[in-house]
């Protein structure tokens, strides 16, 4: 009997066994992956729903307004409508297998369409000069019905769907247990079943094997192999095979130059792809230094627009003041003054603010990839040594420990260097944990290589920047070096450009930056710098 048959009866027994247990797991799988997605569609449905209420309020807000100040610009803002609209659709088309659900985001819809309408008559009689007062009393409450009839539908809603979201969270629960136990049959049951056959196959052809395994060493290092295996089994094939194998091989050698000349040839297309990828790279940032400079005229409109505003606001007051009007009038125009228009131009300023502030952001960003660097032998100590001066003050403040060991030179910018330090020492400060004494150090490692680099490669330098503050989480560590990525945003400001920025400088250096970290202990930046010139 063939060695192949023999091998197809061992096999044949537990693979069925097997297969029946994956066939379990997979199973298991499934019902754990539908739990999964029904779990995250009510998550998504609260949220959404969650959203709703603000645009309502923001818009009878701004009705109150445009009657207040007898301007219909205020309700000119279609926007909202077009957001609670797609708001309500995402909604319903998410419970469209929930009957009652889908009825109520209906009848939250019913009630916006109907409170929309009243707010175009309202800005229909403000232009034509008509009368205020029956929509004074439409609004003249607390909220208009339309809004109190949404909100009460809205607040069902999102009960219903809590209890919806409870009842998958506990039912994703018990498929993971599941999932658990039959995940472990399914290892140990495979475990023995095929312990018992390899016991079985071991007796039968080890001999063999053990010949076989002889000649495929001798095969790897070279040396001759001995007079083939006699016998008409799938060993002896093997085996016979092997020795063909040597002839290949030693063939094989002879056209090894010409697979050189096709590398070499291969990298010189690499390198011209490279030069036209350097070269779209400069245009993207001319062409965010191009976009953000005329983006900064519109910001400086709006914020002189802003201070008008606030001029006639301070007018109107004035204006209502000398109008003396009823006390109820008075208290309510000055609190829609006072209140809903001051909230609405602080929010106008801070965006401003905020926009310009991502201005510079992309600025800077394109800076960094359009400088002319001083290329020479830095001393990384005394780079490190200015940067801790001009963040001293942030460090006595958070009493923080700062220990810098000793740091090798390194070739490259002395002002992009220190940078670079300045920047990851600032991040470690920025986000020591208040609840411990802070601790930072920075050092390197000498005589570490990269992982997976080639001891033939330029030599470089790795330092680090550890810290024991509030550690990264491990779903945002492939987001560290993005630009605009913000991490702990309540605990440090600033425009999550930072690290971008530092990557961007390490990589013009022809090194890399990388961060270890652990959520609630801290983390380590890791930087290398070449110790040579880069050939370019």
């Amino acid at each position: 009997m063939k060695l192949f048959t023999k091998g197809l009866l061992l096999i044949a027994l537990p693979s069925t066994i097997e297969l029946a247990l994956l066939g379990v797991v997979f199973d298991m799988q499934a019902q754990t992956d539908q739990a999964v997605e029904r779990s995250s569609s009510s998550k998504q449905i609260l949220y959404e729903a969650a959203a709703l209420d603000n645009p309502m309020l923001r818009q009878v807000a701004r009705v109150r307004a445009g009657i207040a100040v007898g301007d219909p610009v205020f309700m000119d803002r279609h926007s909202a409508w077009v957001d609670l609209g797609d708001g309500l659709t995402r909604l319903e088309q998410a419970v469209a297998d929930t009957p009652a659900q889908a009825a109520r985001v209906q009848r939250m819809r019913e009630a916006v369409d109907s409170y929309r309408q009243q707010t175009l008559s309202v800005a229909q009689s403000l232009r034509t000069g008509a009368t205020m007062k029956p929509f004074v009393t439409l609004e003249g409450g607390e909220l208009p019905a339309q809004v109190v009839r949404f909100r009460d539908e809205l607040s069902q809603f999102i009960d219903e769907a809590t209890r919806l979201d409870a009842g998958r969270n506990a039912t994703l629960a018990g498929t993971r247990l599941r999932q658990q136990y039959a995940l472990v049959a399914a290892v140990f049951g495979s475990m023995l079943i095929w312990a018992a056959t390899a016991f079985a196959f071991a007796r039968g052809i080890g001999r063999r094997l053990d010949v076989l395994g002889a000649n495929a060493q001798r095969l790897a290092t070279g040396q001759p192999l001995p007079v083939p295996l006699k016998g008409n089994d799938e060993i002896a094939a093997l085996d016979a095979a092997l020795h063909r194998t040597s002839g290949l091989l030693r063939a094989a050698d002879d056209s090894q130059a010409a697979l050189q000349a096709s590398l070499q040839a291969r990298a010189a297309e690499l390198a011209s792809v490279n030069d036209t990828l350097r070269q779209e790279t400069q245009d993207n940032e001319m062409f965010i230094y191009s976009v953000s400079h005329d983006l900064r005229s519109p910001l400086v409109n709006m914020q002189g627009f802003s201070k008008e505003l606030q001029v006639s606001c301070d007018e109107l007051r004035a204006a209502i003041v000398e109008a003396s009007l009823p006390a109820d009038e008075h208290e309510r125009l000055a609190r829609l003054l006072d209140g809903d228009v001051q909230e609405a131009l602080r929010y106008v300023r801070v965006s401003v603010t905020r926009s310009a502030a991502i201005i510079d952001a992309l600025l800077r960003i394109s800076r960094a990839g359009r400088l002319e660097y001083q290329w020479q032998r830095v001393s990384v100590g005394r780079a490190v040594a200015r940067a801790v001066d001009a963040l001293q003050p942030r460090i006595d403040e958070r009493a923080a420990v700062l220990v810098v060991r000793e740091l090798p030179t390194a070739w490259g910018d002395p002002f992009a260097i220190e940078q670079v330090f300045g920047q990851l020492i600032a991040n470690a400060i920025s986000f020591l944990d208040p609840a411990r004494p802070g601790r930072i150090e920075v050092g390197t490692l000498d005589g570490r290589l990269e992982d997976g680099a080639s001891p033939s490669a330029p030599k470089t330098r790795t330092y680090f920047v550890r810290d024991n503050g509030l550690g990264i989480p491990a779903a945002c560590m492939s987001k560290m070096f993005r630009a605009f990525q913000r991490l702990h945003g309540d605990v440090a400001q600033g425009e999550g450009v930072g690290l971008a920025l530092v990557r961007r400088t390490v990589e013009r250096h022809g090194g890399r930056v990388w961060v270890e970290s652990a959520e609630g202990a801290g983390s380590t930046f890791f930087v290398t710098l070449p110790d040579q010139p880069m050939r370019i």
